[in-house]
């Protein structure tokens, strides 16, 4: 017999499935299940993943106060559980919602938030990722040389970069060379 972790994974897994297939109404219906059966099972820290789940899953359909309402719901629950990498997702998922609304500020401060606890784990791969967004964000806000430094930073943080971010580390370190010599 299955007990209600195991149904509230595979309900998960299912809502997963669902939110990449572009099914967000079942995704959300689906993750709503979930949520409750963790719940239930007295999983705090996967039902507040569904209620992050839910937040980016609003965040695509553009309900902007949902998702808001969601994410910081999660962020409490993770912060109250002492779940910091989990926190530091949640504030990256808040980051990437207030860039898209143009809210430069706060999507900055979430951002540089989630950065610092990643740093704090140790998590490189995650610290640049979030690291080269909030690079974005500054360069948007016309911090252009604070941005380009940011975004350089989380380049070489970057523990598995992609093909376009090896060649740009390349040719940052190239510029470093040339500028090094220059100043001699």
């Amino acid at each position: 017999m299955m007990n209600q972790t195991d149904s509230a994974q595979e309900l998960k897994e299912e809502g997963l499935r669902l939110f990449q297939e572009g099914l967000y109404k079942e995704a959300a219906e689906t993750f709503g299940q979930a949520r409750e059966k963790f719940a239930a099972a007295g999983d705090e820290v996967e039902a507040a993943e569904m209620v992050n789940n839910l937040g980016v899953l609003y965040r695509v359909q553009g309900q902007w106060d949902e998702a808001i309402a969601a994410l910081e719901e999660a962020k409490a629950i993770f912060v109250r559980l002492g779940e910091r990498n989990r926190e530091a997702q949640t504030l990256g998922n808040l980051g990437g919602l207030y860039a898209s609304q143009g809210e430069r500020d706060r999507a900055k401060e979430c951002l540089r938030q989630s950065a610092d606890i990643f740093a704090e784990l140790g998590d490189s791969q995650h610290q640049g990722e979030t690291l080269l967004a909030l690079g974005v964000q500054m360069w948007k806000m016309n911090d252009r040389s604070g941005g380009m430094a940011v975004y350089e930073t989380g380049l070489h943080a970057l523990q598995k970069p992609t093909v376009s971010q090896k060649t740009l580390r390349g040719l940052l370190s190239m510029r470093a060379r040339l500028l090094g010599r220059q100043g001699q």
